[in-house]
């Protein structure tokens, strides 16, 4: 199987939380869309690894994936070693995303920082046919590396409009029940677990899509340059702010 668009993210719920509703829309614009989740998340407070990897794939259903994998490296100890990306390397070469969602930089979790750092190395890597030469996978084109906004101030290059799609990202956020707000789970709290997490979710999605005067956005930048074919067409696009 090969994907346009691939989301690489730390834990299991992650996805969900970031992009779920850029990866709906990808798919309804029938691009083949895959995510790939990092670690199993298994030094999350709540929950354990089979019942995360059942949720994980009931929410990549809602969100239409083709593809949704997992990498295997250790929660909470995610480096940019070498094992590391040839491992993410060979995954790139089989999946041929044209481009990847991502952590940005500089999170505050180590994971999410790393990963960042991880899948930028392997995206170049992956391109360059004397990496990992013995695994006889082929090079491929350098995917275009997309980071979603998330926990730092930084200006997006683009914020995508998912309006029609909110409420189908917030049920694949749902999935993960053991995640969020439960009112007779017995396991410690966390800010994910706060009976308004979701709501701030929601309403972070509506503050990003007002940018642009929609109902609802998910932010991204990019490190390099984009080549655009036609900037009257970028440029007009109705925004609806002032109206």
């Amino acid at each position: 199987m090969q994907v346009d668009i691939l989301a690489i993210f730390a834990h299991p719920d992650d996805v969900e939380l970031t992009v779920g509703g850029t990866l709906l829309k990808m798919k309804e614009f029938g691009y083949r869309t895959g995510a790939l989740d990092v670690t199993r998340g298994e030094m999350g407070t709540r929950g354990t690894v089979e019942n995360r990897g059942l949720e994980a794939e009931e929410a990549a259903k809602i969100l239409k994936l083709d593809v949704r994998e997992n990498l295997g490296l250790p929660d909470g100890h995610v480096f940019a070693d070498d094992e590391s990306r040839t491992t993410l390397v060979r995954v790139l070469r089989r999946l041929k995303p044209k481009v990847i969602l991502t952590h940005q930089g500089d999170d505050p979790h180590p994971d999410h920082n790393h990963i960042a750092q991880l899948v930028r190395e392997s995206a170049r890597l992956a391109s360059m046919r004397k990496y990992d030469e013995a695994s006889g996978a082929e090079k491929i084109n350098v995917p275009i590396v997309a980071h979603n906004v998330f926990s730092r101030l930084v200006a997006p290059t683009f914020i995508v409009d998912i309006s029609d799609f909110l409420e189908g990202k917030m049920e694949a956020i749902a999935a993960h029940a053991s995640q969020f707000y439960n009112p007779i789970s017995t396991e410690p709290e966390t800010r994910l677990t706060a009976k308004g997490f979701l709501d701030e979710l929601e309403n972070r999605s509506r503050y990003f899509g007002s940018l642009i005067g929609v109902a609802a956005g998910e932010p991204f930048y990019v490190r390099e340059a984009l080549n655009i074919e036609d900037p009257i067409d970028l440029l007009t696009r109705p925004m609806n702010l002032y109206s």
